[in-house]
């Protein structure tokens, strides 16, 4: 889903945003986002975590998993549309995307 226009999302998108999520890592870390002041350390914030997202260096700590992997999952999270990305100087931040997961979950209530 890298377009986020208003459009309903075809089955092909469906189909990328459910891989996304078929990885068990990948669905904890959207959940971490839904919540980022608890999940993720505040003294060491230098953005909003809501406005810009939390900073992909205390998602690594979190998960304890090599960056690279981190950037990956965040990667497919993005692809898929349920979270985006904004840069902060040298740094990565990842939000959830709000807006299109609404929109996945009406469509899988209207379609499923």
């Amino acid at each position: 889903m890298t377009t986020h226009a208003q459009s309903s999302p075809d089955a092909t998108e469906l189909v990328e945003v459910f891989k996304a999520l078929a990885n068990p890592v990948r669905l904890q870390l959207l959940q971490w986002l839904r919540d980022p002041e608890r999940n993720f350390p505040a003294a060491e914030r230098i953005a909003d975590p809501y406005e810009v997202g939390v900073c992909v260096t205390h998602i690594h700590a979190k998960t304890g998993l090599a960056q690279s992997t981190v950037s990956a999952y965040m990667s497919a999270l993005e692809r898929a549309g349920l979270v985006r990305s904004t840069r902060v100087g040298k740094w990565t931040h990842y939000r959830r995307d709000e807006e299109r997961i609404a929109q996945l979950v009406d469509v899988l209530g209207r379609s499923l």
